[in-house]
């Protein structure tokens, strides 16, 4: 039991472990992508890596190199930020999976710290479902639909906030700097994070939107075990699911 990773392997090692009944886990966590004051750029491609070292412990399955780039268009007001369109995200998940699918594997689940990638990610499946191949993914909004209602205290938020500040404390607390913490919570209105009071999107200055000034290790730790949970769970039915 446990996880192989690509990115340790030779092609030759490769080619024993991408059996057609694998299970390939591909983690998705952008490098580049604001949390405002109190958290750095590549704070998801933190989450998605120890999560996946987590995975590796509990779970039997080939993990791929993470996806670092992906659809995040709410946040490229803010230096640093980075997007692809829906389209290239879109591509970039099927290219990727149909490279490791043509040696094997026809069972991947995407290991998804994001909100917007879903919507990359939904046409990817269904355009790999037309390969044979299954894609599943992480729909994190869903995933803490249980838990996120018993721990969080602050009165409405979704990015670099109570909740996702609480994770990175258990994750990688050397990568919280709360002393920057800063609540901002502006109405929400339709389009992405703004820089501009007066600009389409919701405000926020900071480029939080919650209030990360109430995260706790121990809330973290509820959400976290939760989520994984909820991974290995999606894992072990893909395991299991007839394939086309």
């Amino acid at each position: 039991m446990g996880a192989v990773f690509l990115r340790d392997l030779t092609w030759l090692e490769a080619e024993k472990v991408l059996a057609r009944d694998a299970v390939v886990v591909l983690p998705i966590g952008a490098a580049a992508k604001e949390h405002g004051p109190h958290l750095r750029l590549d704070n998801d491609e933190r989450i998605a890596d120890a999560y996946v070292r987590l995975l590796a412990e509990a779970c039997d399955a080939v993990v791929a190199p993470t996806l670092t780039y992906h659809f995040y268009p709410a946040f490229v007001e803010y230096p640093g930020s980075t997007s692809l369109r829906l389209e290239t995200a879109r591509d970039l998940t099927v290219d990727v999976v149909r490279s490791i699918a043509r040696h094997g594997p026809r069972r991947f689940y995407a290991l998804n710290t994001g909100v917007s990638t879903v919507r990359a990610l939904e046409p990817a499946a269904a355009e790999l479902a037309n390969d044979g191949i299954v894609l599943r993914y992480t729909d994190v909004v869903a995933a803490l639909s249980d838990v996120a209602p018993l721990v969080a205290e602050q009165e409405g938020g979704t990015h670099a906030d109570e909740l996702e500040t609480s994770i990175m404390l258990v994750l990688a607390p050397d990568r919280v700097d709360m002393s920057k913490a800063v609540k901002e919570y502006a109405p929400k209105r339709p389009g992405p994070l703004t820089r501009n009071r007066d600009g389409a999107g919701t405000y926020s200055a900071s480029g939080v939107w919650g209030d990360p000034t109430l995260a706790s290790r121990e809330k973290g730790r509820h959400i976290v075990e939760a989520l994984l949970a909820r991974v290995l769970s999606e894992i072990e039915a893909l395991r299991v699911l007839p394939l086309p």
